[in-house]
């Protein structure tokens, strides 16, 4: 076989593993990014065409975040916010749609002091995703719940719901002490 011919062979072969491990660092990023985002990563998914877009958007999240000051809570802050969240709790009883208001402002009053944004919605699902991919869902529904509920349209099961939601992220929120997950 000639000098070409060899050349050629091995370009072809340098080639061919350069695709091999490309197509496995996609998989293994894809598969990183799944279990980093748990269930915000299959509704992006679902919800548009381009993977690779959802991908690039869920990493970017990951680089806001990692720029974000997240710190725990120090132990009287959570003392005083479990305190709060009990009191909330309580007026649901006699006023369920000021006690969802209330339980929504809990969440971002304890989301601003751990060092998360929170100007708007977006940004906070954005923010929260990264780290409480798990109740992100749980918080979604809730504010979904509590809008409705500030339009008077919300039944009282529907208002229960919501706290049960907000719930499920105030407590991961409280008690969490670490920055990463």
């Amino acid at each position: 076989m000639s000098t070409w011919i060899w050349v050629a062979v091995v370009v072809l072969a340098v080639v061919a593993l350069a695709a091999v491990a490309y197509v496995a660092l996609q998989q293994q990023r894809r598969g990183r990014l799944r279990e980093r985002f748990g269930p915000e990563y299959e509704r992006m998914m679902a919800e548009h065409d381009n993977k690779r877009d959802v991908e690039q958007e869920l990493l970017a999240r990951e680089q806001r975040h990692a720029e974000l000051d997240i710190r725990p809570l120090p132990e009287e802050s959570r003392e005083t916010y479990a305190t709060r969240w009990t009191e909330v709790q309580e007026r649901f009883v006699d006023a369920p749609g000021f006690a969802v208001t209330e339980a929504d402002q809990l969440v971002t009053a304890v989301m601003a002091e751990r060092g998360y944004p929170t100007e708007n919605f977006e940004q906070r699902l954005s923010d929260l995703s990264v780290g409480h991919a798990a109740t992100l869902d749980h918080y979604r529904k809730a504010h979904e719940i509590s809008g409705r509920a500030a339009r008077k349209e919300a039944s009282t099961e529907e208002l229960r719901q919501a706290m049960v939601h907000y719930r499920s992220l105030f407590e991961e929120l409280l008690h969490e002490t670490s920055r990463g997950r």
